[in-house]
C-alpha cells in the first residue's frame, strides 16, 4: 500500500493558518495595531483605503527591528514573546503566537519598512503570497510601518465573501475602538479613504471614552472600583437611564486585552435586574487585572476568548461591585418608591395619646319604613366611593375586550387583536404584526421610487453621535434620504431637519437607535435597503396594548388585505387566523 500522508506545503500551511487568524480586514487591523502596542509605541496611525479591501497600514514610533528580525517577522511561529511552554501563563503582552504576520503575507502584498532607535538606516521588505519579492536598506523614521495591499488576492473565494465597504469598516472601527480603549495612555488615529475619523490624544480613561463614543458621554457614565486578592475591578458603567437596544456600549478587558464572555455579561445583566426597560441593554466598559497564572488565553485563534480559574468567585464580586457602584451613586431606585407621602402619619399625631372615637345613632331610623318615606340623610363625601357603580354592573363581562357598538362588524380583543366576522366565522387579526406589514411595504415602495411624505420641522433637532455610528448612518445616508428624513452633518454633530410623516417627533430617538443598531440585526438574505425598511416598519409600528378607534381598527384591515402579502409579518410571523363556525360549535358543545 503507498503512503497517503505527507506534510502540507508552508503556502498551504500559512493559507490554512491565514483562514483561522485573518478573517477580514478587520482581523489584519487588529493584529497589526496589537503588535505596535506591544512595540512599546506611544503614537500608532491606521490608515484604510476601500474598507482594507486595498490598503490597510499601520506605522508607529515603537523600538523597531533589525533587518533580520524584520525578515523572521513573516515566518510562522516566529515570536519574541515567550520561549517556553511556561512563558504561556506568565504572559503580559497581545500578541505570542508568531502566525499573524506569516499569515497575513499568505493572502496579500505585504510592505514593511523598520528602524530600531540606535539604528541610521532603516530596512525595507516586500512579500507576496509568502515570497519574498525583496529585502534592502531604506530610509524611514524610527519605528515600524507596515502595509498590507490587496488582502486576499489569491483567495477570491473569500474575497468574494466580504461584506460591503460599510460593513466592513464598522468592523475595523470596532477592532480600533477596543485597542484605544483598552490603552488610553497612547495616541491613535484612523484615516479611511483620506478622512480622518478618529483623532485621540493620549488621555485618562474617562476623557478616553468621551473621544470615542462621541458626545457628552462623561454625563452618561459611573465609576465602578473594587480590589480583592482575586481580582482588581475599573471602569465604568452606563447610567441606566441612558442604555440603548444595542450593545455596542459593552466592553470587558482582562489585562488589557478585549474579552468576550457571556458568563460575565450574565454579571452585570443581574446587577442591573429592574434597572432596565425591557429590550434595553446595559452598558459597561470594565477592566479585570488578574494575575496571568489564573486565566488561560490560548484556547482561541483571536484571543478573545479566556478561561478563568474561578469564574464563580469572579462572577459574584464583579456583580456585587456592579450593584455597590450603582447604589453608590444613587442610581438604583428607592425600595418604597410606590410608597404615598400624604398616608405617613404626621409628627404631632405620633407624639399623641389615642382618642376613643364618637358614634353617631340615627335615632328616626325606621326599617320598616317605605323607603321612599325615609328621610334624607347627608352623607358628606362616602356617596362618591359608589359613583359609576351603577354603569359598571350593567356594563359586558370583564373579558379583556372593547365591546363594540351594535351596528359595528370590528371590535377589538386585549387590546392586541381586531376581530372581525365573517360569513363563516370569525377573523382576528394581530394590530402589531398587520401594520408592520403595512408600513414594510409603505416603505419598500418609497424605496423604489415613490418619494415618501416627509413632513419639516419647525425646530431642527441636534444630536451628538460618536464617529462610527456617523460612518454607519453616512454609508446609508441615500436610503434614508429616500424613507423621508432630512439629514446634515457638521463634524459629530447630527441635524434632522425632516422625518417621516408617518413619524412623530417623540419617536425620532427610537428610530435613529434602531438604526444605529441595524447591523446588530442583519441577516445574510437582507439587503441593507430591506433591511431598513424592515426596522422603520417594526419601530413605528403600532404597539400592543394600544386602543384603537372603530375607524382605526377598520382602517387597518383595509390597508393589510391591499397589500401584495397578507399572510404574514415583515419577520414572517403569522398575522392572521380564522375561527370557522364549526370549531366554535364544537367548543360550545
Amino acid at each position: 500500500m503507498a503512503d497517503i500522508i505527507a506534510l502540507l506545503p508552508d503556502h498551504v500551511a500559512n493559507q490554512i493558518a491565514a483562514g483561522e487568524v485573518i478573517q477580514r480586514p478587520s482581523s489584519a487591523v487588529k493584529e497589526l495595531i496589537e503588535n505596535a502596542v506591544d512595540a512599546g509605541a506611544t503614537e500608532i496611525q491606521l490608515i484604510v483605503k476601500d474598507a482594507g479591501k486595498t490598503l490597510i497600514q499601520v506605522i508607529d514610533n515603537g523600538k523597531g527591528m533589525s533587518p533580520t528580525d524584520l525578515r523572521m517577522a513573516f515566518e510562522r511561529h516566529a515570536t519574541s514573546k515567550i520561549r517556553l511552554a511556561e512563558d504561556l501563563f506568565q504572559l503580559d503582552t497581545k500578541g505570542f503566537r508568531g502566525e499573524a504576520l506569516a499569515s497575513i503575507a499568505a493572502v496579500a502584498h505585504v510592505e514593511a519598512h523598520s528602524r530600531p532607535k540606535d539604528a541610521e538606516v532603516a530596512s525595507s521588505i516586500q512579500i507576496e503570497g509568502t515570497t519574498v519579492v525583496s529585502q534592502e536598506v531604506s530610509v524611514a523614521p524610527k519605528g515600524t510601518s507596515i502595509a498590507i495591499k490587496n488582502l486576499f488576492f489569491n483567495i477570491p473565494a473569500r474575497r468574494n465573501f466580504l461584506k460591503t465597504d460599510a460593513v466592513e469598516l464598522r468592523h475595523i472601527i470596532d477592532e480600533f475602538q477596543r485597542v484605544a480603549l483598552a490603552h488610553p495612555d497612547l495616541a491613535f488615529s484612523l484615516l479611511h479613504n483620506g478622512s480622518e475619523l478618529f483623532d485621540l490624544p493620549k488621555a485618562n480613561l474617562k476623557r478616553r471614552l468621551s473621544q470615542v463614543m462621541g458626545g457628552k458621554f462623561e454625563e452618561k457614565i459611573v465609576a465602578i472600583e473594587e480590589e480583592t486578592p482575586l481580582v482588581q475591578i475599573k471602569g465604568y458603567l452606563v447610567k441606566p437611564n441612558f442604555a440603548k437596544k444595542s450593545r455596542g456600549q459593552q466592553f470587558f478587558f482582562v489585562n488589557q486585552r478585549f474579552i468576550k464572555s457571556p458568563f460575565l455579561h450574565h454579571a452585570l445583566c443581574a446587577a442591573f435586574e429592574g434597572l432596565l426597560k425591557d429590550g434595553y441593554q446595559p452598558g459597561y466598559f470594565i477592566f479585570l487585572q488578574v494575575s496571568p497564572e489564573h486565566i488561560d488565553i490560548n484556547i482561541h485563534p483571536t484571543k478573545t476568548e479566556i478561561k478563568f480559574e474561578d469564574e464563580q468567585s469572579l462572577y459574584a464580586i464583579l456583580k456585587s461591585a456592579v450593584k455597590h457602584s450603582l447604589g453608590m451613586f444613587q442610581v438604583t431606585p428607592a425600595l418604597d418608591f410606590d410608597r404615598d407621602p400624604t398616608m405617613d402619619p404626621s409628627y404631632s399625631t405620633t407624639q399623641s395619646s389615642p382618642k376613643m372615637p364618637s358614634i353617631e345613632v340615627d335615632a328616626s331610623f325606621n326599617p320598616f319604613q317605605d323607603k321612599k318615606e325615609r328621610p334624607t340623610k347627608q352623607t358628606g363625601q362616602w356617596d362618591s366611593l359608589y359613583a359609576g357603580l351603577q354603569s359598571e354592573s350593567v356594563a359586558s363581562p370583564s373579558l379583556g375586550m372593547d365591546v363594540p357598538q351594535e351596528s359595528s362588524k370590528v371590535f377589538q380583543l386585549f387590546q392586541k387583536y381586531i376581530v372581525s366576522s365573517l360569513r363563516s366565522g370569525l377573523l382576528v387579526i394581530d394590530q402589531q404584526r398587520a401594520h408592520q406589514r403595512v408600513l414594510y411595504e409603505q416603505f419598500l415602495n418609497h424605496l423604489t421610487g415613490q418619494p415618501s411624505p416627509r413632513q419639516q420641522l419647525l425646530f431642527p433637532l441636534h444630536k451628538e453621535l460618536a464617529p462610527h455610528e456617523r460612518v454607519l448612518l453616512e454609508s446609508h445616508q441615500d436610503t434614508i434620504a429616500a424613507l423621508g428624513f432630512e439629514i446634515e452633518w457638521e463634524d459629530s454633530q447630527l441635524t434632522i431637519k425632516g422625518i417621516p410623516a408617518i413619524c412623530s417627533e417623540s419617536q425620532i430617538d427610537e428610530v435613529l437607535e434602531a438604526l444605529l443598531s441595524m447591523e446588530e440585526q442583519a441577516i445574510e438574505s437582507y439587503s441593507p435597503s430591506d433591511l431598513m425598511a424592515k426596522i422603520m416598519a417594526k419601530t413605528l409600528s403600532i404597539k400592543s396594548g394600544k386602543i384603537l378607534e372603530h375607524q382605526e381598527q377598520d382602517r387597518l384591515i383595509n390597508d393589510l388585505f391591499a397589500c401584495k402579502e397578507t399572510q404574514v409579518s415583515p419577520f414572517n410571523r403569522q398575522i392572521f387566523v380564522t375561527l370557522e363556525k364549526d370549531e366554535l360549535e364544537k367548543k360550545l358543545n
